[in-house]
């Protein structure tokens, strides 16, 4: 048995879809904090910055600080950091989000002569953004993405993610991108960190199998996928790799591990 000592929580199709919460997230949240269990957030949605995402936590009743919040975009700008530690012009496709996060980190959009491109979700997408992008990767500039989710879910439906823009570079310029988000692990080791947390005794809450969960084993935490988002029974049952936990929705998931004293079978 393995107890339970922090969380990382995926926020779109777990907290809420668009502006609809899935729950009493004030109540869910209350109940964390009387327990003592630590918490992060872990998005791979790059369109908001950490700011923006606070404002919607408190929205809800959720309380949070900005280093709890790691987003792709924030990962993909410490991965850039890595690489080019003096900064520099990138050329960039996204919104808000990613280039603020690249602003705070030393890099600055430039259309040409540049490190690298980099690229998001960008709900402004045009012919001219793309052609643009795959003349520039044509010259073997770096490419780095934030992730590759060709989907996310709305209250209207699962509508395309920056997965589906992802998929148009790569053909048309027939490169592969480095990819920050999930499921690679280094946003869940990120998070991990702003809390001090230890993968052993991390549970990993998403709603995705693909993203989430597969992301959250190869960080060596404990996983718990609720059917509140994506990935949906019939997914689960076709997987290849499983979730520890799996819950209708995140509620019926806090229940369980109040019961069962923050324990479960790893």
């Amino acid at each position: 048995m393995q107890t339970i000592k922090s969380l990382i929580f995926d926020m779109d199709g777990v907290l809420w879809k668009d502006d609809t919460p899935l729950g009493d997230m004030q109540m869910i949240f209350h109940q964390l904090q009387s327990q003592n269990i630590q918490y992060t957030f872990a998005t791979n949605n790059s369109t908001k910055s950490a700011v923006d995402y606070q404002i919607k936590l408190n929205k809800f009743g959720i309380p949070s600080k900005k280093e709890q919040i790691i987003t792709s975009a924030i990962t993909l700008a410490k991965m850039l950091v890595d690489k080019f530690p003096e900064g520099g012009p990138v050329h960039i496709l996204g919104e808000t989000g990613l280039r603020e996060a690249l602003l705070e980190n030393g890099f600055h959009h430039q259309d040409h002569n540049v490190l690298a491109f980099v690229g998001g979700l960008d709900t402004q997408i045009t012919y001219e953004k793309l052609k643009n992008a795959t003349l520039l990767l044509a010259q073997n500039t770096a490419f780095y993405y934030t992730n590759s989710d060709t989907n996310f879910p709305a209250p209207e439906g699962n509508i395309p993610g920056a997965g589906s823009i992802l998929l148009a570079l790569e053909a048309g310029s027939g490169r592969q991108a480095t990819v920050a988000g999930k499921p690679k692990p280094t946003m869940f080791e990120y998070a991990m960190q702003a809390i001090n947390a230890a993968p052993e005794s991390t549970l990993v809450i998403g709603d995705r199998l693909d993203t989430d969960i597969l992301g959250g084993l190869q960080a060596k935490c404990l996983t718990a996928l609720v059917l509140t988002g994506i990935s949906t029974q019939e997914d689960l049952d076709r997987s290849t790799y499983k979730p520890h936990l799996v819950f209708d929705n995140l509620s019926k998931l806090l229940d369980f591990l109040i019961r069962s004293d923050w324990k479960i079978k790893s």
